[in-house]
């Protein structure tokens, strides 16, 4: 944030100054300061959320005070919980109907590595169906590790190139996971 500065007008010009920055940073900065948050509960990380988003944590003083449950309203997926197999599918049709720019963040041991159910019928992470952008570890993780993730991803935010979504790197990556983005 301290990257955008407010510089001195040139010689003959009037007025207090302009910005001088670029166009990343500042749409960086808009962005990281305005994440609308689709929440995807499954267990006891949603009632944590839940807490995250109530009066003594307050998720709003973040810029992400707009949780949507419309994937096409919201740029930040916050996966909570177990998922089960079964589940993986529909994960990955919400992230796909999401808006571009999108990130995702790995709330729990559930959703980060399948936590302490290693069987058959579970996911073992969801980085197995959609690309992670942040994990936050606990089993479930106080509000104030959401909050700490939360901040992370605002870092990332904040500093990813405008061009990204477009480099032949992020194509790759979603089309490993088959998500054909275009």
């Amino acid at each position: 944030m301290s990257d955008i500065k407010l510089a001195p007008a040139p010689p003959g010009v009037s007025g207090a100054g302009f910005f001088a920055t670029t166009l990343d940073k500042a749409v960086g900065l808009a962005r990281a300061n305005s994440l609308w948050p689709l929440p995807f509960a499954t267990s006891c990380c949603g009632i944590e959320f839940m807490a995250t988003m109530g009066s003594t944590y307050d998720l709003a003083r973040f810029g992400a005070e707009r949780p949507s449950f419309s994937p096409r309203q919201s740029d930040m997926l916050l996966v909570m919980g177990t998922i089960a197999k079964k589940m993986g599918p529909v994960l990955k049709q919400v992230y796909i109907q999401m808006a571009e720019p999108r990130w995702v963040i790995a709330v729990g041991a559930c959703a980060s590595s399948g936590g302490i159910f290693d069987t058959y019928s579970v996911l073992q992470g969801i980085d197995e169906v959609i690309p992670v952008d942040v994990y936050v570890p606990g089993c479930p993780p106080r509000p104030e590790a959401i909050l700490d993730g939360v901040m992370r991803l605002q870092d990332i935010v904040r500093t990813e190139s405008v061009r990204r979504r477009e480099s032949d790197e992020y194509k790759a990556l979603l089309e490993s996971y088959g998500i054909h983005n275009g």
